[in-house]
């Protein structure tokens, strides 16, 4: 037999042999990725070799609703980019406006600010905690999770009248002082959470499943975190201590005293253990601000009509998955020139490919989940 008969007879078994590069489509349609999100995976075998992010599919255009709405109306519009964490979207929307108008938001409404912002930062930890749990196989954990986020929701109700969408803050103060008996059920509501935390943490910190699925995979170093702009518990979790409650105080954050939990290898489990010791610091933040709670008015000196003066304005808060800023414009008139949305889930889903380079296809689903996204934030 020839060398070219014998090449024939091998090379339908080589065919057969051959490994190729796979491309499997993960979403739009899918409960692990939080929503519209298609991941478009490379794979060698089981094994991540590279990933595209590919958005859009929730695009609603809200930015430029705002521009043709008048500058209050705008407001609750933006309680829908992440919908579980509607209060602090809404505070970083009307900062914005206030700094452009100039207007001092008093003390009072200040503290009753942040009470609400701690609030809705846990009910939206909770949110994920749930979910996270679920997606690598811990359901229990969604039904503890849930149960606490039902009590904030009606402080929530009681209080703003709304459990999801509430439209928490109009321009320039609160809208209500605290109900009656509020206080007190808010109170024993923070009594009961440490031991709940404690319960989750049960469930899920020292777990032998939880902590192979978690440790070591999806790793960011600090370097490569602060190259892509992460943002919130996804830098953190890298080691890295930015907070802007701290780096650049609103709404009196610079009179309470708490601290920045940070992790030390940039993993899915680092980002966990941040995000559930989070909830232990909003607790502290919040009885602080109950505690010392000052007198005055509840709303700064603001007209009906709203049109502020030609000028732009930047404003950033904390939100619960990490740095929110409103960039609007005004060009003297009672509606916004232009509003600009920098969201915290779009900025850390640059991460993601990072992420999951080299780890194997049944941890994207983790690594997804430790981003805490929320796909109405990413599209806008």
């Amino acid at each position: 037999m020839t060398a070219e008969q014998q090449a024939e007879k091998v090379s339908p078994l080589r065919e057969i042999m051959e490994t190729r590069e796979v491309e499997l489509n993960l979403g739009p349609q899918h409960p692990a990725t939080h929503g519209v999100y298609r991941a478009l995976v490379k794979l060698d075998g089981e094994r991540v070799l590279g990933m595209e992010s590919i958005i859009g599919y929730l695009h609603r255009g809200i930015e430029k609703w705002a521009e043709y709405r008048n500058w209050t109306q705008a407001t609750p519009i933006f309680d829908r980019l992440d919908y579980v964490g509607a209060v602090l979207n809404c505070h970083g929307y009307v900062g914005a406006v206030e700094k452009l108008l100039g207007v001092e938001v008093p003390k009072k409404a200040q503290y009753i600010r942040v009470v609400l912002d701690e609030l809705q930062r846990i009910a939206s930890h909770l949110v994920w905690l749930g979910t996270h749990g679920l997606d690598i196989g811990a359901q229990s954990v969604l039904f503890y999770a849930i149960r606490e986020r039902e009590a904030i929701m009606d402080l929530f109700e009681a209080m703003l009248g709304q459990r999801l969408l509430p439209n928490a803050y109009p321009i320039g103060g609160v809208r209500f002082d605290f109900p009656k008996g509020w206080v007190e059920v808010c109170r024993r509501l923070l009594d009961v959470l440490p031991q709940r935390i404690d319960e989750y943490e049960g469930l899920l910190t020292g777990n032998r499943i939880w902590r192979q699925r978690t440790i070591g995979v999806g790793v960011i170093s600090a370097k490569d975190a602060i190259a892509l702009s992460l943002s919130g518990p996804t830098l953190r979790g890298s080691g890295v201590n930015f907070d802007v409650r701290k780096a650049i105080p609103y709404s009196s954050y610079e009179d309470f005293d708490f601290e920045i939990p940070l992790g030390q290898n940039g993993d899915v489990f680092d980002r966990y253990l941040c995000r559930v010791r989070e909830m232990r610091q909003s607790l502290r933040i919040i009885r602080q601000a109950l505690d010392g709670m000052p007198e005055g008015e509840l709303r700064g000196k603001v007209s009906k009509i709203i049109r502020p003066p030609a000028g732009e304005a930047y404003f950033t808060i904390e939100a619960a998955k990490g740095q929110l800023g409103f960039y609007i414009v005004s060009d003297g008139g009672d509606k916004p020139y232009r509003v600009h949305v920098k969201s915290p889930s779009f900025v850390n889903l640059q991460g993601i490919e990072t992420m999951c380079k080299g780890n194997l296809i049944a941890d994207v689903v983790a690594v997804i989940g430790s981003l805490d996204i929320v796909l109405g934030e990413v599209d806008r």
